[in-house]
């Protein structure tokens, strides 16, 4: 291999290696920005659910869901300050269109709709911070802290939904 050739190779990792700390650095911030956009989110859809749910559970996890994710956020705009990131101040669009279809719903059908809504959504974001959780520096640091939370809000958001799931075949079961 000739020197030039060398030289060109080195030159090119060196600039992968410089490269890497930015592309973290660049997840991290997007990381934070949406777990910001989502903890506002789940506190207005928690609050909506005391307002709006039919049942004492839907009720109850709403009331989880809006204190738990109001401390959330107060961690999470603390690591957006050290990653010298602007925290957003509202939910993103997707949430805002979740909340805009679940404030159309009243009764069972919204305990239904936030259900099923809550069991997506916190899916999605445990699998979010799982993978953020693996980095390092503030945002990594959030996620390891906020996992336990999340993963508990799934469960109880899926035992909600096996409750609902039960009341309804049992309901089925006795008209026949």
């Amino acid at each position: 291999m000739s020197h030039k050739n060398v030289v060109a190779i080195l030159g090119a990792l060196v600039a992968l290696a410089s490269a890497a700390p930015t592309l973290a650095a660049d997840t991290g911030q997007k990381f934070i920005k949406e777990a910001i956009e989502g903890n506002l989110a789940e506190v207005k859809v928690g609050q909506l659910a005391q307002e709006k749910g039919a049942s004492q559970g839907v009720k109850d996890f709403g009331a989880a869901l809006a204190k738990d994710h109001d401390m959330a956020n107060t961690q999470a705009t603390s690591a957006a300050q050290q990653m010298n990131v602007t925290p957003p101040d509202a939910p993103g669009l997707k949430q805002k269109a979740v909340y805009a279809k679940l404030a159309a719903l009243s009764g069972t059908e919204f305990d239904k709709q936030f259900v099923k809504s809550m069991v997506k959504d916190h899916k999605e974001d445990v699998a979010k911070y799982q993978q953020e959780a693996q980095q390092s520096g503030p945002a990594a640091d959030y996620a390891k802290q906020t996992l336990p939370k999340l993963r508990e809000h799934l469960k109880m958001a899926e035992d909600l939904q096996r409750g609902e799931h039960v009341a309804q075949s049992t309901q089925a079961s006795k008209m026949k």
